[in-house]
């Protein structure tokens, strides 16, 4: 049988010893098939691939629990044909004990991209993930926050630098701001007892509260199944933290009986009518500054005598409307829909802490707080009515009211919160007419 020519293609039904010149004669007939295989003789399983457009490969071949298993190596024009021998028998290897390289292959990618994504989580700063927080997170055993504390939780991470809306100068920035551009992963107790130690400085209690803000977030991450392996949750209760916060106590701050007519003095005399109206309605309801700061005039019923306000543990809650309080609220401008209207983003009254510290030193009550009102209703209150129906009114937690008190309808609160405004009133020095709602003339007594 006579040899081949050196210019003829290699026959590919037989294993040959690959060479350049061998390779380079390779072809596939475009008219019997898509691709050929050249098997070499001195490393078993490799072959040269040639498509039928002329492209040409190192493919590794072999048998694995009786399926073939193929395997690219590399274009012949950038592999030598030792290289792709030495791949083989690497790849041969592998085969003997008993392994897939191409599940390794898929296994080794799937390990890249989870060390990828790793690596990006470790990254992702607190910055990034406080507006998801603000966003979808809520406080423990509520719905959603409230708008007070919600504009409070922005704050405490603004940059500052704004231009103050009271006095000279530019802001400072937010006591939550320095861990903004933290990465979370990196966010333990020794960050926060560094961060926190800083705050102090400026202020102990502002920091303690920034404290309990972002221990809040810290919660809210670790319920991500996304964060949680990179949140350190318990980071913000680390003892060295815990003994330098400042100590908790409770304001048991109210006005006596006898300041209450000096106080009411005072407010009647504040210029800003909404201001007036808003701090007697705080002490008339004992309810919560936000609650009756966002009190909209369509939540009013002058016929029935009643108001629906929100609530700090339910959506809403309606309480009586006693007469002095409609009168109150009938002589206020209706400028908005909110019935303490102000020209704030809000619409409605936010920071009447001027008004309040002006009747303070007028009156000579050295310190009060708006919750001090709220206290006040309730020590007046508690004196001439069952000790439940100033905590139904203002809008107690249901554990607060006084044992075996069963909780009223409106009308069975409606006289009760009539004797609650005429106490107050005698303790103001007001003589009012209950025949109407409409302004009527007031007398000191």
């Amino acid at each position: 049988m006579a040899r081949p020519k050196n210019s003829a293609a290699p026959d590919t039904s037989k294993a040959i010893e690959l060479t350049a010149g061998a390779i380079e004669r390779l072809t596939c007939r475009t008219d019997i098939k898509a691709q050929a295989f050249l098997r070499d003789t001195k490393a078993p399983g490799l072959r040269v691939r040639v498509t039928n457009t002329g492209a040409k490969s190192f493919v590794y071949e072999a048998k694995l629990n009786r399926q073939t298993i193929r395997r690219t190596i590399g274009d012949v024009r950038s592999w030598t044909i030792e290289q792709a021998r030495a791949a083989a028998r690497r790849l041969a290897v592998v085969l003997d004990n008993g392994q897939d390289p191409g599940e390794l292959d898929r296994q080794a990618q799937v390990a890249r991209e989870a060390q990828s994504v790793q690596e990006k989580a470790k990254a992702l700063t607190v910055g990034e993930l406080w507006p998801e927080y603000l966003e979808t997170g809520r406080p423990k055993r509520k719905d959603a926050w409230k708008p007070r504390y919600l504009d409070d939780l922005k704050k405490m991470a603004t940059p500052g630098g704004e231009k103050k809306k009271r006095g000279q100068g530019l802001t400072r920035p937010g006591p939550l701001f320095p861990l903004m551009a933290l990465p979370l992963a990196s966010v333990d107790e020794d960050v926060l007892k560094s961060w926190y130690d800083q705050e102090t400085l400026a202020g102990k209690h502002q920091a303690a509260r920034a404290l309990m803000m972002f221990r809040g977030f810290l919660r809210w991450c670790s319920s991500k199944p996304e964060y949680r392996a990179l949140t350190h949750r318990e980071a913000g209760r680390a003892p060295a933290i815990l003994e330098n916060l400042p100590p908790t106590t409770h304001r048991i701050d109210k006005l006596l009986p006898e300041q209450i007519a000096g106080w009411w003095a005072s407010v009647e005399q504040l210029p800003n009518l909404v201001h007036s109206v808003y701090l007697r309605a705080l002490l008339l309801s004992g309810a919560r500054r936000e609650e009756v700061a966002a009190l909209r005039w369509d939540r009013i019923d002058w016929r029935w005598k009643k108001i629906t306000i929100a609530d700090k543990f339910e959506q809403t809650r309606t309480i009586p409307l006693g007469s002095y309080m409609a009168h109150l609220l009938h002589g206020l401008p209706r400028r908005g829909s909110y019935v303490f209207h102000s020209e704030g983003s809000f619409g409605y009254v936010r920071d009447p802490r001027a008004s309040m510290a002006k009747v303070l030193a007028e009156c000579g009550v050295d310190y009060l707080t708006f919750h001090g009102l709220r206290r006040t209703f309730t020590q007046v209150a508690r004196r001439i009515v069952p000790a439940g129906v100033p905590a139904q009114i203002s809008g107690h937690k249901p554990s607060a009211t006084a044992e075996g008190y069963s909780i009223l309808a409106l009308d069975e609160l409606r006289p009760y919160m009539g004797q609650i405004e005429r106490e107050f009133l005698r303790l103001a020095g007001i003589n009012f007419s209950e025949s109407t709602i409409e302004p009527v003339k007031l007398m000191a007594v």
